[in-house]
């Protein structure tokens, strides 16, 4: 499918072929992540009582009228007959925005014909969630001699039916660089997905920031720039563009001022450049707009021997408007997005075998230990804006920052999540082509099947049932 042309055009400006045939560099890239699920540690639970033709419930949900319908519906009653008692959610990030453990308990209650108190178990809530999509991304870009990106191309590989993208599996044809660069084109193919999806704190933006962020830094490093820089000058002149990234659409669009600002602020406060790291030490840079916010994200990390991934720190600088309402509530939403895309990237991955999700509990889909979170310092840019939401637009860019200072440590490139610790403890797969080497190169790497002829490693990673082995041109 990926050597295929993509069968959906979501943008095209330009002349991408025109202009990759007469870039100094051109880079190709392969990048792929998995599905993952919510695991919120209160897993799902409904308290329902049903009694002459009505119900009454007690629920941790995000969407208590969407939780109405499908109660109406599995149940047969009108609006009017069913009331809900919202309750403090033990972690929601998206799963309780779809309410089946409500219209599950209501349904035995009715049954029963006794009030019920429904509790999933651990392995239950992992292996009947709405997922996060995965995905796969096939990037070429091309770069004029003075190390600009003067062409851009994306084939996403999703998953839906025709035209249709399943639920929270879209591409914006907005999403940056467009209308950055001046030769652009975004493509996907679908492919059909039995197994539910749907949002998860920061859709679709959790994901498509580590690909974008990820192969951005790339072109920086092949162009021989600053990578910090390099996102500056690709952002170019202060504007405010009518349609930002992403899918909310809302005013008053993408100012890439604040973006400027942000990053600028984030260098400043992680001394990025100012001062010596050690050996096997590195920091990376990205930043992300969704949500309204403007975040602009330093991480810095340090591989041991053997592969020991170390999360040192992280610096953040959003700015979501004019005044911080509660500082010690978004000081504390910030760090925890960051926290929650770190453990994402370190060990998060819902793989399917004959149709069956294989993790069960924490033991295998792998949250974030307490020895494993960093420090995360926060600072926030107070702009002439109405101010916005904090829930979402921290997680992004941590996961390609993250994944960038460890090629800045290493010379290894991630292209692929959650982070496999193997390739970090084996140096040597840089020169063997298995990963990235830390120069410029315009070889295709990491790509998924279906592979083209290349010299081939037995490094191996499951995704969704899909077996990727990483590769590059000999």
């Amino acid at each position: 499918m990926a050597q295929q042309a993509p069968a959906l055009n979501l943008a095209s400006d330009g002349d991408v072929a025109q202009a990759l045939a007469g870039s100094a560099q051109v880079l190709e890239a392969a990048y792929s992540y998995p599905f993952i699920a919510h695991a919120t540690l209160e897993p799902q639970n409904c308290t329902a009582s049903y009694r002459d033709g009505r119900v009454e419930i007690w629920a941790p949900t995000q969407n208590p009228d969407s939780g109405r319908k499908i109660v109406g519906k599995t149940l047969g009653l009108d609006d009017a007959d069913i009331t809900i008692h919202m309750t403090r959610c033990g972690g929601g990030f998206g799963r309780r925005l779809m309410n089946d453990y409500m219209a599950e308990a209501a349904w035995i209650s009715k049954q029963v014909g006794a009030p019920v108190k429904l509790l999933w178990n651990r392995q239950d809530d992992i292996r009947h969630d709405f997922y996060r999509p995965a995905g796969f991304h096939f990037f070429k870009a091309g770069l004029g001699a003075d190390g600009s990106v003067q062409a851009f191309r994306d084939h996403f590989i999703s998953f839906g039916e025709g035209d249709k993208f399943a639920n929270s599996a879209a591409l914006s044809a907005n999403e940056f660089p467009a209308k950055f660069v001046p030769n652009l084109e975004f493509g996907a193919s679908l492919m059909p997905l039995a197994a539910p999806t749907g949002p998860l704190r920061a859709p679709r933006s959790n994901a498509l920031g580590f690909v974008f962020q990820s192969f951005i830094d790339e072109l920086a490093h092949a162009a021989g720039k600053d990578p910090l820089q390099f996102r500056i000058d690709l952002l170019g002149e202060r504007r405010v563009l009518a349609n930002p990234p992403g899918a909310q659409g809302q005013d008053p669009g993408f100012d890439s001022g604040r973006m400027i600002d942000a990053l600028a602020a984030v260098r400043d406060k992680s001394a990025w450049g100012k001062r010596p790291l050690p050996k096997g030490t590195g920091q990376g840079v990205a930043f992300y707009y969704s949500h309204l916010g403007y975040f602009a994200e330093v991480v810095q990390a340090t591989v041991a021997a053997g592969g020991r991934l170390t999360v040192d720190k992280v610096w953040v600088v959003g700015d979501v408007g004019s005044h911080i309402i509660n500082p010690t509530g978004a000081e504390n939403q910030v760090q925890g997005a960051a926290l929650d895309g770190i453990g994402e990237a370190l060990g998060q991955a819902i793989t399917l075998a004959d149709g069956r999700v294989e993790q069960s509990n924490f033991n295998d889909f792998l949250l974030l230990r307490i020895d494993q979170a960093p420090p995360v310092e926060v600072h926030f840019l107070k702009t002439a804006h109405p101010p916005t939401g904090l829930g979402e637009p921290a997680l992004p860019p941590v996961v390609p920052a993250l994944c960038n200072a460890i090629f800045a440590a290493t010379g290894v490139r991630v292209r692929s999540l959650p982070i496999d610790a193997k390739l970090l403890a084996q140096p040597s797969l840089i020169s063997s082509g298995v990963v990235a080497p830390p120069a410029s190169s315009p070889t295709p790497s990491g790509v998924i099947p279906p592979l083209p002829s290349a010299k081939r490693s037995a490094a191996t990673s499951t995704l969704c049932g899909l077996t990727n082995k990483a590769e590059t041109s000999g």
